[in-house]
């Protein structure tokens, strides 16, 4: 039963977390292009893995990259999380074999979130 509530709990906060970056991207240029790119990153994290994807952000360079960037190194910098006070891809490069997937299974649960609030708010670029 605990394990439930705390569960809940963290989905709670990854939503609120994750609400809050999705409106700020709102009030971005690149809003439409943020919205398409959290789309497709949780199906890239589990294609290419979390350091492949996070290294193509960093060196994509624009907005909507480093925005989605930023959220996931705010997220899963955070005490109750992960903790790290260096940059997310430095750090990550450093952990071993487990925390690496324990890190790339939070960040697909936390773009979900992304997602999720990104669609309903109708940011994705026109074809």
């Amino acid at each position: 039963m605990t394990t439930q509530s705390h569960q809940q709990t963290l989905q709670q906060r990854r939503a609120g977390h994750a609400f809050k970056k999705v409106e700020d991207a709102t009030k971005t240029k690149s809003a439409k292009e943020y919205g398409s790119l959290v789309r497709g990153l949780p199906a890239m994290i589990q294609t290419d893995g979390i350091g492949a994807t996070l290294a193509f952000l960093k060196a994509k360079g624009k907005e909507q990259h480093l925005s989605a960037y930023g959220h996931l190194d705010d997220w899963l910098g955070q005490d109750d999380q992960f903790g790290f006070k260096a940059d997310l891809l430095e750090w990550l490069l450093t952990q071993p074999t487990p925390v690496y997937r324990q890190v790339a299974n939070e960040a697909i649960a936390y773009l979900l979130w992304l997602k999720r609030f990104a669609e309903a708010k109708g940011l994705e670029a026109s074809s």
